[in-house]
């Protein structure tokens, strides 16, 4: 998703530091994560390989995730140390990330990539984190929803409840980003970062489960299907009655990958301002008269009909919000037909309406149905045409005080130059549901786009790919390790505020 930057000033300098400090270069020819030859996986294009992001999301200038490069970084060890400790921040594990625990996540990272699972069709992708999760102690359940959604649990003790949240599935694009590990899976990719998050999520767990002497309580991680169909957590929650059976938790997290600089992290600003829009999703069918191409005067073209509907949504948004109102809608797909020589019967519509408040979605998807049946009646359309609500997800406002509390560790942890402000997107997400009934949650952004990337772009040349497009590559190897640890210490600042040293090792 495109996020706007509140300071784009600070993230272009962050972007520019990395590409010079630490010596790490970017792109080409074969470098090793951890261990795990990519051939250039993370670094082909000009992805950077170290300098973006203190790779390992910890003290500055040491081992990052590839073989031997260094990650530099604007603080010093020491200076991040004492910040950790104004902020009052233990990390869930000391030191850089172990090798093993980023060899895991990177293996399990480039394996997701290679097989990505459209909506409702996660079953690879949901064995995978269910084996992970339960390699780390979890006990997994399945098929929650009634599809492949899965909770893992990790308890240490009595204690506060955490829930992590990732996604499952993937988009139906057609990859073009050159990598040797791209989709295998014609017309199918991870183009929105959910094969990052995956491996992020079990990385974390990994991280808490080795340090349960410094926490008490309880992890649940969900696996959710259908977040690109804003229908997987509502069918989490509501059917597979997931608060019920699992208990409500003190707090939910999930972090989404974004094309910012690789190894930031963006927050929404103090204040309680939305950072994602409220989306709605329309199905809508237009009826016609189909028959022979040659004889256009007895049929009703629907795709006519299609045409000049798409023309008259357009003007939606214009003519039903005032000027400062913040609104999208897009007519993302039109099928009709299967030959140039046959008018068809029939057309589809596949739309969605975005917004930052709930009277604009309703007064917006009320003024697409009348443009949609307007149409269809000046046609002399021989049926009414069908507009049907397929999904619709709320306005995605974090938690002021949690995000305030998240913002502060991920200070502590990255330095505050690497931690930015982020306008309201109009990108829209199904997590507020888990916040239904007054749960606190913290949502931020993952930078992804490596730093040759970045100033190619800032120079004059393409904007960097953007997520759904065909070329979104996130640059693993410093998104992956700032993605666990960020997730992780988030988590234990939930599960433990800093006492966990007074309570002694947990049961």
């Amino acid at each position: 998703m495109r996020c706007a930057v509140v300071t784009a000033a600070r993230a272009t300098e962050n972007a520019d530091d990395d590409g010079r400090t630490g010596g790490g270069t970017a792109a080409g020819g074969g470098h090793a994560v951890d261990g795990c030859e990519t051939g250039g996986e993370a670094a082909e294009g000009g992805h950077a390989t170290g300098g973006e992001a203190t790779a390992d999301g910890h003290g500055a200038r040491r081992e990052a995730a590839a073989g031997g490069h260094r990650a530099g970084g604007e603080a010093t060890a020491d200076a991040r140390a004492t910040g950790r400790q104004a902020a009052g921040v233990t990390s869930p594990a000391s030191g850089p990330l172990p090798r093993q625990l980023l060899r895991s996540a990177v293996e399990l990272y480039l394996d997701l990539h290679a097989h990505p699972e459209l909506s409702a069709h996660e079953h690879r992708t949901a064995d995978r984190l269910a084996a992970r999760l339960a390699e780390h102690g979890c006990t997994v359940t399945r098929s929650v929803g009634g599809g492949h959604g899965l909770v893992g649990v990790l308890r240490n003790g009595p204690g506060p409840t955490v829930l992590l949240r990732t996604e499952l599935d993937a988009l139906p694009v057609t990859e073009a980003t050159g990598l040797p590990y791209a989709s295998t899976v014609p017309g199918v990719m991870h183009a929105c970062g959910h094969d990052l998050h995956i491996a992020a999520v079990t990385g974390a767990v990994a991280l808490l489960a080795a340090s349960r002497d410094g926490w008490r309580g309880t992890v649940l991680v969900v696996g959710q299907p259908e977040e690109e169909t804003l229908s997987g957590a509502r069918s989490l929650l509501e059917d597979g009655r997931l608060y019920e059976r699992f208990g409500v938790p003190d707090a939910v997290l999930a972090q989404h990958a974004a094309p910012l600089p690789a190894g930031t992290l963006a927050h929404a600003p103090a204040g309680g301002e939305p950072l994602m829009a409220g989306g709605i999703s329309v199905e809508a069918v237009l009826h016609g008269r189909g028959g022979h191409a040659a004889t256009p005067h007895l049929n009703l073209d629907p795709v006519l009909m299609a045409a000049a509907t798409v023309l008259r949504l357009r003007t939606v948004v214009a003519e039903e919000t005032v000027p400062a109102e913040q609104a999208v809608l897009t007519v993302g797909s039109v099928r009709a037909g299967e030959r140039g020589n046959i008018t068809p019967d029939h057309a589809e519509l596949s739309l969605t309406i975005r917004a930052f408040t709930e009277p604009a979605l309703d007064r917006l998807v009320a003024a697409a149905e009348r443009a949609v049946r307007a149409e269809a009646a000046a046609f002399g359309a021989p049926r009414a045409p069908e507009f049907t609500v397929t999904a619709r997800s709320p306005v995605l406002r974090p938690d002021p005080a949690l995000t305030a509390r998240v913002r502060r560790v991920h200070e502590a942890l990255l330095g505050p130059g690497r931690v930015l402000d982020l306008a309201g997107s109009a990108a829209t997400e199904d997590f507020p549901h888990f916040a239904a009934g007054g749960v606190p949650a913290a949502y931020w952004m993952l930078g992804t786009t490596g730093a040759g990337p970045w100033r190619a772009a800032r120079a004059g040349g393409g904007p960097v790919p953007p997520n759904h497009a065909p070329g979104f590559a996130p640059d693993v190897r410093a998104a992956l390790p700032v993605g666990i640890t960020a997730l992780a210490t988030a988590a234990r600042q939930v599960l433990d505020p800093g006492a966990a040293r007074d309570r002694g090792t947990a049961s």
